[in-house]
This record gives structure tokens, sequence and C-alpha cells, in this order.
């Protein structure tokens, strides 16, 4: 018996005063890891990273943007690389009445309201023969017959695994630095001063970007080498050296800022298809199309991405599976579908959050500043919350709130007002659970590997590692290297608290029982939060 979604009919056709905080993490620079600093002695060859082309790989078509530097387009008094608007207002050619529905097999990630968007239908046109989670993830792997709207979409051949464009566990055994060193080209001898993180390689300055936006670095070597020819060879172009992945922009000169704006491109991409807001793409020549609804969130990441860069005909060639940038990067690293096999579902069924606490200690007070936003930048996963603690001095000023472990955990990873606890015991933030902790000042004595125990002290909330307008915490999730949105289908539980998504970026609530925390910059009374010992 099929069952629609809303699980009843047989679908028969088928106050103490805070500063104003905000926080930016579009441009952090965290210390990067001393291990992907050189190629460790002794160190094994790393299996299947590299297969010497038989012949040269076929070139990406012309970039549509402006070919010579000096003409690019004027520096904007913003951000260079704002976060994408909303899929447009389109008119999409609609089927004929009679079109049988289409099949769908669920993936990692889908939501019953994410598939209502993406294949633009209602809910209750959603049927299956299993019942249907009305706001959680649906497991992997379930059968639906959704009804056929659109006559037509982009190309439904899927490209890359959601393993192979986010941080996940396939990352286990590369070495970035190495693979970037045994290639030899112009990324090998290459160098960039980067802010406090003074000269770093491009071996480095990738896998830094990588683990910070939580992309897979395999993906980025290979757009690296597609459009810029930087990893086998050397570029043969003023714009492919300055701009080597094909961002155009007087204030994205360089291979730093060009790595950012490919990782919020594919963040969006990634995060939008997953969340349902992203169900067009636009092209540089002003063709809209609407996504192929059956697609997976890493082929969308990748198609959302090269849209930013060429025309819809251009677009094509890249995603050709047989001659395109798919192609590639199998040459470069083997069959990517091969590795996710081993890795996906990303996030597989019956998931759930572990227990954690409140992030600081019992009877401090605090408030609740900052809903779901930006995990790590302005786009992608709407991962992180934000607290600031109580103080009479506004801006960045010392705070003697502690910032506390929300769980127990290993220490992964450490940076300039970076502390990430890995919670599955393995040391590693690309498996499992990891909680992501920033504009931390920690303690001297949390270093990487230590274990801490729930509430154990990690350090004072900062402005560090950031842009920031006061003191203040911001802390997001992440399973298997991919982010969980905070409001989303799997909330953000702390202390009883539930993360409840706003309207928009930094708005939201926290909610328990019939207690509501509504966060607000403005620090006022009503966002007043504390722990106390009835939360344990």
């Amino acid at each position: 018996m099929w069952k629609s979604s809303r699980n009843k009919l047989i679908f028969a056709a088928a106050a103490v005063w805070l500063p104003n905080v905000f926080c930016s993490t579009g441009y952090i620079t965290p210390a990067s890891l001393t291990a992907t600093a050189a190629v460790p002695e002794n160190s094994p060859v790393p299996t299947a990273f590299f297969v010497f082309p038989t012949e040269t790989p076929t070139p990406p078509p012309t970039n549509t943007s402006t070919p010579d530097p000096s003409l690019a387009t004027s520096t904007p008094e913003h951000d260079p690389t704002p976060a994408p608007s909303p899929s447009p207002t389109v008119t999409d050619a609609p089927l004929s009445g009679d079109t049988p529905p289409l099949q769908y097999t669920a993936q990692s990630g889908d939501t019953l309201a994410g598939l209502a968007s993406r294949f633009g239908v209602n809910t209750f046109e959603i049927v299956s023969s299993s019942d249907i989670p009305q706001e959680g993830l649906i497991d992997p792997g379930q059968f639906f017959l959704i009804p056929a709207r659109f006559a037509e979409t982009t190309s439904d051949n899927r490209l890359m695994p959601d393993s192979e464009v986010v941080y996940s566990p396939t990352t286990l055994d590369f070495d970035t630095v190495f693979y970037i060193n045994i290639t030899g080209g112009k990324a090998s001898q290459y160098e960039e001063f980067i802010n406090s993180n003074g000269k770093l390689s491009a071996a480095a300055i990738i896998q830094k970007i990588a683990i910070e936006n939580s992309i897979n670095p395999r993906l980025l070597v290979s757009l690296l080498e597609y459009q810029g020819n930087w990893v086998l060879g050397s570029p043969t172009t003023i714009s492919k050296t300055d701009y080597p992945l094909g961002y155009i922009h007087t204030e994205s000169k360089g291979l730093h800022k060009q790595l950012l704006w490919v990782v919020n491109q594919l963040s969006a991409g990634y995060y939008g298809w997953r969340d349902g807001s992203l169900t067009h793409l636009t092209f540089k020549d002003g063709r809209i199309m609407r996504i192929a609804p059956t697609l997976n969130a890493g082929t969308v990441a990748v198609q959302y991405l090269f849209s930013q860069v060429y025309t819809y005909e251009a677009w094509q060639q890249v995603i050709d599976p047989a001659a395109g940038f798919a192609a590639l990067h199998t040459t470069l690293f083997d069959d990517p579908w091969a590795r996710a096999a081993g890795a996906e579902p990303i996030l597989p069924p019956t998931l759930e959050q572990p227990k954690m606490i409140l992030p600081f200690l019992i009877g401090q007070r605090w408030a609740f500043t900052g809903g779901p936003h930006g995990a790590w930048g302005a786009t992608g996963s709407q991962a992180a919350i934000d607290f600031a603690p109580g103080s009479t001095i506004s801006g960045c000023a010392s705070s003697e709130n502690y910032v506390t472990a929300a769980a127990p955990g290993i220490v992964s990873r450490v940076g300039t007002g970076v502390v990430v606890l890995d919670l599955d015991g393995d040391g590693k933030e690309n498996t499992g659970w990891a909680l992501v902790y920033l504009h931390l000042k920690r303690l001297d004595s949390i270093t990487v590997g230590m274990r801490v125990e729930k509430s154990d002290l990690l350090g004072f909330p900062s402005c560090e590692g950031g842009s920031s307008t006061g003191t203040h915490l911001h802390i997001a999730r992440k399973y298997n290297g991919e982010w969980i949105a905070a409001g989303g289908p799997l909330p953000f539980v702390l202390g009883g608290w539930e993360t409840v998504q706003g309207d928009g970026p930094y708005q939201g609530s926290l909610v328990r029982g019939d207690e509501t925390i509504i966060a607000c910059t403005c620090g006022s009374f009503e966002t007043n939060i504390y722990r106390t010992e009835e939360d344990e």
C-alpha cells in the first residue's frame, strides 16, 4: 500500500548589558596544522592517489569571465564573494497531466520538505510504501513515487559523490603535501603570504582551506588542475596564473582567495540542495535552468560552481561525464564512486546527536546572540550558533566566563581561536561527530590528542580567529565531514535547548518545553541563558 506524506490517504494516481555581537567567518585564517607543512619522513606512498594520464586531459571550455585582469570589474564596497541569492522566481515548462510519476530512491540527507522543493510538488503528493518522516531525515534507500512536473531540467548525470565534496572519511588516506610535491607542477613551487600564517606553500593553503571549510582536498586539487593547469604543469596565460580557479576579480587574486571563493560556491551548492533552497542554476549568459531533482548534493555542488563562471553551452562541456571535469578527476584520483562505496551514506539511517550540555559553567550568565548561521563563511550550511558572556564593556573585551566541553571527546585540532573536539574517540574530525569551537581563547593545556570530559574547561570567549565585533563563542557540528544545520532535521540540542531556524541568518530561537529564547545581537535580558544542575 502506498502512503502519502500525510500517512492517511492512498495516492491512487501514484538583564546584564551585553554588547552587540556579530561574527563573520568568511576570511578566517587560523594556524594550519603543522602536519601539513611538510612531507613526513619515511611516510608510506598513499593509496590510489595518482594515475599519470596517458594523454593530455581535455582542456576546459573558454572561461567567459574577463580574461585580462586589468579589465576586471571594479572593486565593490562589500565582500567580493557574497552569499548567492536564493533560486530565482522563474516559470518552469510544465509537463502534461498524464505524465507518469518519477521513481526516486532516497539519498543521504534527504528530507520531505527538501524533496518537495526540488521536485516542485506538495509534500502530500510524495508517496511511499513505507512511513515518511515529516521532519527528520529520510532513510537512504527508501523508494518514492513523485509527480513529474518539469519538461526541461539540467542533465541528471551524477558527476561526484557527496563524500568526494565534503571532508569525509575518504580523505583519511590522502596527503595533500605529498601529492602536490610528487606531481611537480606549478603548485609544487608556489608560496603565498597569508596574513598571520606567514608564507605557506600551495599544498598547505589547499589543506588549510579544505579542513577549515570541510571540503575534500582531492576535489580542490582537481579543480586547480582543470581550471588553471597548476598541478600537472604550469598555466599558460596571465589570467590562469593570477586567477587559477577562473574567478577573475581584482580582490580575488592569488591561490588563497581563489580557493576561498571556490569553497564558498561548493558549499552554497551542496547545502542549498540539501535544504531545498537551491532549485535553479543561473549561468554567465543569463540562462536559468531547473536542476534535475534526482541529483545528489555532491553533483549539484560541482554544477553550481561551474555555472558561476561559464555560459550554459560551455557548462555543458564541463559537466560531460566522459570528457569534462569528472573525467579529469577520475584520471587524477581513480574512481571516486569506488571510494564512496566504503564511506557512504554520509548521514546514515537513524542518525542522532550525542547528548550535549550548554558549553559553559553552571550559574554563569550568557546570552543567545546568534541563531543558525554559516558554519565557516557566509554560505553553505547554517550550522553554527553564537553565545556571548555577560559584560559591562562593549567590543572585544576579556571575559572571565569559561567555555567548556559540551560532550566528552578528543581534541583533534587547535589553531588561532579554534578548538575541534572529535566525539567518537578516534581523534579525527572527518569521521563521526565533531564539535567546532571558534573565537575561543583556549587554555595552554588544551593540546591535540588530549581527552576532555563533559564540562572540562577549554578557554574563554574572545574575538580570536576571525572577524568579530564583540567577545563571543561560535559553535557548530559536523558528522563525517558534513556540516549539520543547527535548526535543520537534526536540531542542535544543548542542555535540552533545541535550536529552531529563523527567517534568516543569525535569527532563530532556543526552545525547551514552554520556554523560548529568541536570538538577538542586542544581548538583552530576554536573551539570557544559564546552565543549571537540573540541565544535567
